[in-house]
């Protein structure tokens, strides 16, 4: 079965009948899993494409029942089954050759690399296929669509850019006529477009029909100077001349690609542009890297832009992945022999990057460069005649090279960078990347968010932190109206914040708040990709949305790194190497056991090649590397975070999340009442928001997984004055396991409704007070957990409080014998400390004893913000049992 979305959506047998496919959402619905033929889509997408930002109520259940028609359509045309069904959503099981755009892409990544190995005759053969496919306008059937304008626009590039490149393989091959009447259309179409009227020109001229070449010169330049004001570009003069001195080989050189022109402002990089210029002076060549959306192209030009002498600027995002880097650069320096260059030169950038397999385009549609693996087009002696012409070409030039967005093409353009750098003394290069090029003296600059204040800084000095004045800047170009003041710092700061500094992610919040509110933005951001979907159309692809960001650098990764990233997004709190090899498990998956030694993680097993695949991804600015911990931005845990789910691991991995943190926290115990307490502490410092992320999975997923860590981390808690942040979990806990505690849990039980009725949940909670009553009462050995003693005394008071002091103490005293280590260990009791709950507590504040070892400091001072608290509820009055 063939099928098509090149013009209406199609389906067609194997002898050419059409297949009935229902209405127009049975049809879109066929599209969407057409575009991506062959790979699960989410459902959350699917619904999305098919109604938009607000669906209706039962919108999943209505797609299930058109899955179902989809599947009768084509059964009924004597198919198998090819929807499947996954976890994450549907994938359409068929071959991508067999879907008209996926041939298509095909066709033309072929064609490119048969241009660029010179063989053009081949190349018009390929390109000449790929256009017989388009039957029409793409999705003409299904254009209402949500998802049908951006996938329509990207369908008419990519056919825009094969003509074009189909232009240059005729030219190329002596067959002027043979595009001609394609780029008579895309003219018609795109009057503004000077790249295929460029073509036309030389095509025409080599036809013989140049009198015709110069009415299409002379029109383009009426329709710019009564539209825009402007005259034709350079390069296109350039052919005009060369057609008015019946120059047929069109011998002309157009000058260096320029710096592209900023259409807003540049704010809060000043200390990154003096950065930049002082290593552009130290070295000759220079780095700035840095994660998708940071402003690594901006800061560039900029910095570019204040240096004096030539400047040559050089966008490889349209180029795709294994594209030859050489060619490329000798176009944007003006020295290929065509008058309009090699195909697709990105003079100044326009569009972006295709998507996954699409061909690339220049800023008027074009192929970008020219395709296929480094060695196309190279003798078999290993010497590249496109390089050896740069270095001609170069050796004699001072001159600044910007390699802009190099980070798919590392492995052809370093290479090209040492060559040129080591035979021309006077050229200097700054480069953009999401990853270093790996060179021997390359200076790196890596390109951090802008910094956000924190709450503490009053609003007249946040006003002026970098991410807020970017935020205020392209917030008011969209509504005037709009003031960074008193009244919106807080709320502006709090978007920042969730957008980790990230300037695209922040323009593209601002600009939202055209048509909402500004607390409305903020209370969206939970969902932000969907939220920041929205941005300059004229921008590169990558940066028009902020989940297109994040999959250009998903894209680049090799699968042993994505399963890796996506699997580190269960962290809350970062990671360090040992725990996300225990947890993620390298390619081997998750729940590798915990090593004995987890404590000095020197000796702790290690996953393969975990450590690895972690520098990989800090090379490639996925995750950030301080301290001995990893982390990653909240946006790219975000886009991980669905891709998780996507790969049906989530519950696994938050399984195995929870339990390493549980073995880590049940090792520390035992180290915070000796001698080491205070290195253990620290340390589950560093993992604290791991474990209230493992504690507070647990409590909806594995209550008694829960429970263990209550008593497994009660030690901690103790000792830190945490108490009260846990209450709210554990009321949560205590009513999801009713009134019985589990099967041997019956202290971790008790720690439950200590810190639930301690922390002010006593209202509805009588019950399980009664039965931990019961539970301590009926204790006649010493406790598992050595903090229940002393957390039970300063819940229920002194033992024996509601029988004869003899019975009581007989019936206690293994209990209490068995906290006499721990007793001995911890400070003496602090004056007012029998009071707790009473305005006498004030009395012990302040007068913590801090002699001794360790352990009776960390515990005097936890204990000390215990009374504290417990002096503010006192002067609140006493709260009810």
């Amino acid at each position: 079965m063939f099928f098509g979305i090149l013009g209406p959506v199609e389906a067609r047998t194997v002898d050419g009948t059409s297949v009935p496919l229902g209405g127009r959402q049975l049809r879109a619905l066929l599209a969407l899993l057409l575009l991506d033929a062959g790979r699960v889509v989410t459902t959350s997408r699917l619904i999305d494409g098919l109604h938009g930002e607000h669906p209706p109520v039962g919108a999943a259940n209505a797609l299930q029942s058109q899955v179902s028609r989809l599947r009768r359509a084509l059964r009924d045309a004597g198919t198998a089954p090819l929807v499947e069904a996954h976890p994450a959503g549907y994938r359409l099981a068929v071959d991508r050759e067999d879907v008209d755009v996926h041939r298509v892409v095909r066709l033309g990544r072929a064609g490119r690399q048969a241009l660029a190995a010179g063989a053009p005759a081949r190349a018009v053969a390929l390109l000449g296929e790929a256009l017989t496919l388009w039957r029409g306008e793409p999705l003409t059937d299904v254009a209402a669509a949500p998802f049908a304008a951006a996938q329509i626009a990207r369908l008419t590039e990519l056919r825009l850019g094969i003509v074009e490149e189909y232009a240059e393989a005729a030219l190329a091959a002596g067959n002027p006529d043979a595009p001609i009447v394609a780029l008579g259309e895309v003219v018609a179409r795109h009057p503004l477009r000077e790249r295929p009227r460029g073509q036309l020109m030389r095509s025409l001229h080599a036809a013989g029909r140049s009198a015709e070449a110069l009415r299409v010169y002379a029109d383009l330049r009426r329709t710019l100077a009564g539209e825009l004001g402007v005259e034709p570009s350079a390069e296109l003069a350039a052919v005009h001349l060369a057609v008015l001195r019946d120059e047929r080989d069109d011998r002309v050189s157009p000058p260096p690609a320029r710096l592209p022109a900023q259409l807003s402002s540049f704010v809060g990089r000043e200390d990154d542009l003096a950065r930049v210029a002082g290593l552009l002076d130290a070295g000759r060549l220079v780095t700035v890297t840095g994660p998708g959306g940071v402003g690594k192209t901006r800061l560039a030009v900029a910095a570019a832009g204040r240096r004096t002498g030539e400047t040559c600027f050089v966008d490889l995002a349209p180029l795709p992945s294994g594209a030859r880097v050489a060619p490329v650069l000798l176009d944007a320096l003006g020295l290929r022999e065509s008058g309009l260059g090699l195909p697709g030169v990105n003079r100044v950038p326009m569009s972006g990057p295709p998507d996954a397999g699409r061909p690339a385009t220049g800023p008027a549609g074009g192929l970008s460069g020219a395709g296929g693996s480094s060695a196309v087009g190279v003798p078999s002696g290993g010497a590249d005649p496109a390089v050896a012409r740069l270095v001609t070409a170069l050796s004699d030039r001072r001159m600044l090279l910007v390699l802009d967005n190099c980070e798919h093409l590392v492995g052809d353009a370093a290479p090209v960078v040492r060559r040129l750098l080591a035979a021309c003394p006077d050229l200097r290069i700054l480069a953009t990347s999401r990853e270093p090029l790996g060179l021997t003296g390359e200076l790196l600059c890596p390109l951090a968010p802008l910094p956000v204040p924190n709450r503490e800084v009053p609003p007249g000095t946040a006003v002026t932190a970098p991410a807020m004045r970017l935020f205020a800047d392209r917030a008011g170009a969209v509504r005037p109206d709009f003031v960074l003041d008193s009244g919106t710092v807080d709320t502006v700061r709090r978007i920042c914040a969730a957008l980790d500094g990230l300037p695209l992610a922040i323009e593209l919040a601002a600009v939202r708040v055209r048509a909402l509110p500004l607390a409305e933005v903020a209370s969206r951001l939970d969902d932000r990709f969907r939220l920041l979907s929205r941005g300059d159309r004229t921008a590169a692809l990558r940066h028009q949305t902020l989940h297109a960001v994040v999959r250009w650098s998903w894209d680049l990764l090799d699968d042993a790194q994505r399963r890796l990233l996506r699997r580190l997004t269960v962290f809350a709190g970062g990671e360090t190497v040992s725990a996300a090899e225990q947890v993620c498990g390298g390619s081997r998956g998750p729940l590798l056991p915990l090593s004995e030694e987890e404590g000095p993680p020197a000796t702790t097993r290690r996953g393969p090649d975990t450590a690895e695949l972690l520098a990989a991804l800090v090379d490639r600015s996925l995750l950030e590397h301080t301290a001995g911990r990893y982390r990653m931005l909240e946006t790219v845990r975000s886009f991980g975070a669905e891709r998780l789910v996507e790969a049906g691991e989530d519950d696994l991995l938050r399984r195995a999340h929870a339990a390493y943190f549980l073995r880590l926290a049940a090792t520390a115990d035992g180290y915070l009442r000796r001698e080491e307490q205070v290195d253990w502490l620290h340390r589950l410092r560093a993992e604290h928001r791991n474990l209230d992320a493992a504690l507070r999975w647990a409590v909806a997923a594995d209550p008694p997984l829960a429970m263990r860590l209550v008593g497994a981390l009660s030690a901690y808690w103790y000792l830190r004055g945490l108490r009260g942040e846990i209450a709210p979990l554990a009321e949560q806990l205590l009513r999801a396991v009713g009134a019985e505690s589990p099967d041997g849990l019956a202290e971790e039980y008790v720690l439950c409704v200590v810190y639930a009725v301690s922390g002010g949940a006593g209202a509805g909670l009588s019950d399980h007070v009664r039965r931990a009553t019961a539970l301590m009462d009926a204790m006649d050995r010493p406790p598992r957990q050595p903090f229940l003693n002393v957390l039970w005394a300063q819940f229920a008071g002194p033992p024996g409080r509601g029988a004869a002091p003899a019975q009581a103490a007989d019936r206690r005293g293994p209990v209490v014998a068995g906290a006499r280590p721990l007793r001995q260990r911890l400070p003496r009791p602090v004056p007012g400390h029998r009071r707790h709950g009473r305005v006498g507590a004030t009395a012990g504040v302040g007068r913590v004893p801090v002699g001794g070892r360790p352990v009776g400091r960390v515990a005097g001072a936890g204990r000390a913000g215990d009374h504290r608290r417990l002096a503010r509820r006192g002067r609140r009055g006493p709260r009810p049992a």
